[in-house]
């Protein structure tokens, strides 16, 4: 599985990589939601991992960008903030799933979950 890991803790990134270095034959990582956009449509990745708060362009802005060139994008929000605003606004921007940090097993869960035929 090729995954594009965007986040603006270089820690996090280096985190997410090395719990998910057993699942991932490849990983792209960036720090911004610009990069993110350009990588994507670089290395078209089976999942991103896309942080809500970034410098220049935020994950939900790329998200949005990224599903509306790509339809069948699978992206996934990685972040601290819990608020029912937040998950709305990522539902809104076509994301597919929603983990919280503090939760990162779910994440694990959601990437190794068999797809339906």
């Amino acid at each position: 599985m090729k995954l594009l890991i965007a986040d603006d803790s270089a820690e996090m990134r280096r985190l997410l990589r090395s719990m998910l270095a057993d699942l991932a034959t490849e990983v792209v990582e960036c720090g911004s939601g610009r990069e993110a956009i350009e990588l994507y449509f670089d290395s078209r990745p089976d999942w991103v991992l896309m942080d809500l708060h970034m410098q220049d362009v935020d994950g939900l802005t790329a998200t949005r960008e990224i599903r509306l060139r790509d339809v069948s994008a699978r992206i996934a929000i990685v972040t601290q903030f819990d608020e029912e605003v937040f998950r709305q606004a990522a539902r809104d921007a076509g994301a597919a799933a929603y983990i919280l940090k503090e939760n990162l097993l779910g994440l694990r869960r959601l990437l190794t979950r068999v797809p339906e035929l």
